[in-house]
């Protein structure tokens, strides 16, 4: 069985499928650490991040990611080296939105998200999970907030883990990002086909998880 849950940056996405996992004890495979771990193989090997055929000639066939579970924690391996804190950085999340972009990377990881699927009871949150990924999947869930409530989620993480940034440039990122994300030509950021939208903005995390797996009671 499949839940896959799509949606902006900052609606809550990572936090939600977590959560789930542990609830219904499903795998959870976050395809967002995915992308961030190929930006981080083409920064650390200075491969142009604007040149789309140098990017999927160093790529395809030669990045291996693999996610591995430790004390309930989600461990992302890159080419067997642990780089579960180096990719959550803001250079890499500029970079992330770059090689997203880009036809050879997408089908690349695409193929390894949906081996991972096949084997498992899975969560997998995305961009376009319901749309691409997963298009048969059990449950599809677009989540959103407003923009503000979004911006004020990643100033929180940020500062938490010490990054400096004014709430205003978070904002402002976050609006490109957006741009990026749903005015790219390979699979853009979308509502796929079928799936519940649900607003977190006023909701805290157990209302949405309830809310999540009364509708997955439903679909079965």
């Amino acid at each position: 069985m499949q839940i896959a849950i799509d949606g902006p940056a900052g609606a809550g996405k990572s936090t939600i499928a977590k959560n789930l996992s542990k609830k219904l004890g499903w795998i959870y495979i976050d395809t967002g650490a995915m992308y961030r771990a190929t930006a981080l193989y083409c920064i650390n090997n200075n491969i142009d991040l604007n040149n789309q055929d140098k990017i999927e000639n160093a790529v395809i066939e030669k990045v291996d990611i693999t996610l591995v579970y430790e004390n309930s924690s989600q461990i992302i391996f890159l080419n067997g080296i642990n780089v579960s804190d180096e990719i959550r950085t803001q250079e890499i999340s500029t970079a992330t939105s770059l090689i997203a972009k880009y036809e050879g990377i997408r089908n690349y990881l695409v193929k390894m998200q949906q081996v991972l699927a096949s084997k498992n009871d899975v969560i997998m949150d995305g961009r376009d999970i319901g749309s691409v990924v997963l298009p048969d999947a059990t449950l599809k869930i677009y989540l959103t907030a407003s923009n503000e409530e979004r911006a004020k989620r990643r100033f929180q993480e940020q500062s938490e883990k010490g990054i400096t940034q004014s709430f205003e440039e978070v904002l402002k990122e976050l609006n490109s990002r957006d741009k990026q994300d749903s005015e790219r030509e390979v699979s853009p950021l979308c509502k796929a086909e079928g799936a519940v939208e649900i607003d977190t903005t006023n909701l805290d995390i157990d209302q949405i998880v309830e809310e999540i797996i009364n509708l997955l009671n439903r679909n079965r």
